[in-house]
């Protein structure tokens, strides 16, 4: 039982254990689909970005009629200030969050756990005491490691003050999501720069040597010889990541490393689909505009048979 609620703590915690893999601290935002971004050969890539990926299954094995029954509702539900046109911002913020849905449906599993009073918050005593209560009442005395407990305590004490915004001590469904999944936010970057060192800086000084990053990913066996990745690691770190050239990481150049600047494929998927399904050029669609290019926002069996002709007869 304890070895359980160990594993499960250190899941919810996000605690990092180390394990060889040369970008396992680095947050990248996955592209909206597998597929290529080719219109020419099919719309598989702006259906699994509107849709998410799951969904998007479901939608294929419909009809054209049930498929754009479908789709309507949806735009309504997209159209949330109901003025009749999808803007760029309601459809950018549609993407998101059906990009977003495994956080949320993440989300949604701690919540039903934490919060015991049902008032639809989670108060920091309240997530304290359901994590960690048992680890710290003064009658129990057998945690092998107690200050380890004390330290992600404090961890994730300063990481729920972070997410809380407005200070008030108890987490909304946002701040909450903040929480757990610090990386999705900006005002959470420092945290999770700040999370990154500790995790590495063995020392303690305050920033990361090239001995404790690659420490961080690779540990020999006695005898055992550096493969070449670890070469190239140490070449990466002395090249591009210590920026300063001082011999080590500051909390700067872990930002540039963990955090790099990225193409917003949310945003570029948007104004995509408004610049081909937008005819009167307004830089917003209406749902008739939308409906008349059904199959590029979703798919059903006939799209499906179609691309299967296009790329059979690619192939041969």
């Amino acid at each position: 039982m304890l070895l359980k609620s160990l594993v499960s703590l250190i899941l919810i915690l996000g605690v990092a254990v180390a394990v060889p893999a040369k970008e396992k601290r680095v947050h990248r935002h996955g592209d909206l689909s597998d597929h290529a971004h080719d219109d020419t050969t099919g719309f598989q890539y702006d259906h699994e970005a509107f849709l998410g990926k799951e969904e998007a299954k479901t939608f294929d094995q419909l009809t054209p009629e049930e498929s754009k029954e479908k789709l309507g509702k949806i735009v309504d539900l997209i159209d949330t200030d109901k003025d009749g046109f999808v803007s760029h911002a309601e459809l950018h913020q549609w993407i998101k969050h059906r990009q977003r849905r495994y956080i949320e449906e993440n989300v949604m599993k701690h919540w039903k756990e934490y919060d015991q009073n049902k008032d639809g918050k989670i108060g920091w005593e309240e997530y304290k005491n359901t994590t960690y209560g048992y680890y710290l009442d003064e009658e129990f005395d057998d945690v092998e490691d107690k200050s380890s407990y004390k330290a992600m305590l404090t961890r994730d004490e300063r990481r729920f003050r972070s997410a809380d915004r407005d200070g008030d001590g108890v987490a909304t469904k946002d701040e909450f999501t903040a929480f757990l999944h610090p990386e999705e936010y900006d005002h959470m970057k420092a945290v999770v720069i700040q999370e990154t060192v500790e995790d590495i800086d063995k020392n303690r000084d305050g920033k990361i040597s090239m001995d404790e990053y690659i420490g961080d990913m690779f540990t020999p066996e006695k005898g055992e010889s550096e493969p070449d990745w670890v070469l190239t690691e140490k070449k990466h770190f002395s090249e591009f990541r210590d920026l300063n050239k001082d011999g080590f990481l500051d909390n700067h150049e872990v930002a540039e490393w963990i955090l790099p600047g990225e193409i917003d494929h949310t945003d570029n998927e948007a104004k995509h689909l408004i610049h081909e399904t937008d005819t009167d050029k307004d830089e917003r669609i209406t749902k008739e505009e939308i409906l008349a290019n059904w199959n590029m926002f979703v798919g059903s069996q006939a799209t499906n048979y179609g691309e299967d002709l296009t790329r059979r007869h690619d192939e041969l």
